[in-house]
């Protein structure tokens, strides 16, 4: 995901910007650096710290809690230990440049929390309070992320979102639909708004696989059932832009194998994320559990592990009736 969202901030900021980019695969930087060639200046990085020491808007996209608190809070390398370096080469008596920094990946929302609470009590102590964290997850997927539509959800602190929002939209809009950013409260806000898409999103997976594969197997085509379905009450987006039946749709996972697209296993990972969520708010579900238990099933099976989530489809149409 962060590999074409930095692509298409590269090639939206103009020539006269320059973008500071780190990865620990070194190989995916060198050929970040050969694809975006003339676009405009690229440095590389060794960790958060650097970028944050170095730059005014850090944008980071991180596959999990572990990651974002090291990157994040690591007293040497991280990003927070950055912005307090880059304050103490200015001088006791200068004011702090603003720096706003914004975690993009789906988080579980206590390490979220946590984060904000550290660079806000960084930013008070240390930096006279021109630090800023914002989360802002995003929808979309790999698809999305290539093409420049994601919806980014965004949680900014109200006291400064006035200010704040209007700067990070400048810059989520290169990598999405500039309809699609949108406000949604507090630091960790967007974690929340996000958390409950992605476990709607996951049961519908489930759900409108179920349903097709009922269809196909009462030998119906599966196209014409999937244009009644969208022309109809059961119309979601996995039947109207991803749908899990191999040849219904062309440049969607399930038509190259299951591959390229939000694998099941950080599928099953963030419908984790929102029966948790529902737990700690004490909101009841009920498909929360099958939904998760037949995932993990599908993950068990080698044939489907690593693959869309969309291939919970192949899994149900594979799979004896119990």
């Amino acid at each position: 995901m962060g590999y074409p969202m930095a692509k298409n901030l590269r090639a939206g900021l103009g020539p006269d910007k320059t973008l500071l980019v780190c990865d620990v695969d070194t190989g995916a930087l060198r050929r970040f650096q050969e694809e975006v060639e003339g676009q405009g200046p690229i440095r590389v990085v060794a960790n958060g710290f650097e970028a944050t020491k170095a730059a005014n808007t850090v944008i980071s996209m991180l596959p999990s809690a572990g990651a974002v608190s090291a990157v994040y809070l690591d007293p040497e390398t991280g990003v927070l230990a950055g912005a307090v370096a880059a304050a103490a080469d200015r001088g006791s008596d200068s004011i702090p440049e603003p720096k706003l920094i914004m975690e993009c990946g789906t988080i579980e929302a206590d390490t979220i929390a946590s984060v904000a609470k550290a660079a806000q009590d960084t930013s008070a102590s240390n930096l006279r309070n021109t630090l800023t964290f914002v989360d802002a997850p995003v929808s979309g997927g790999p698809m999305g992320a290539q093409a420049g539509t994601l919806t980014f959800m965004v949680g900014c602190e109200p006291t400064v979102s006035g200010q704040v929002f209007p700067v990070v939209q400048s810059y989520l809009e290169h990598m999405g639909n500039p309809d699609g950013i949108f406000l949604c409260g507090d630091v960790g806000a967007g974690t929340a708004f996000k958390i409950i898409n992605n476990y709607l999103s996951a049961i519908t997976s489930l759900a409108a696989s179920e349903a097709l594969n009922i269809g196909v197997k009462a030998g119906l085509d599966p196209k014409l059932l999937t244009d009644v379905i969208n022309g109809s009450g059961g119309q979601c987006w996995v039947t109207s832009k991803s749908n899990p039946v191999p040849g219904v749709q062309q440049n969607v996972p399930s038509s190259r194998g299951y591959e390229g697209g939000f694998r099941i296993e950080l599928c099953a990972k963030v419908l984790g994320m929102g029966s948790r969520l529902a737990e700690t708010v004490g909101a009841r579900t009920v498909l929360d559990k099958p939904t998760l238990e037949a995932f993990g099933e599908a993950i068990s099976d080698e044939r489907y592990k690593g693959k869309d989530a969309r291939v919970v489809y192949k899994w149900l149409n594979e799979s004896e009736r119990k």
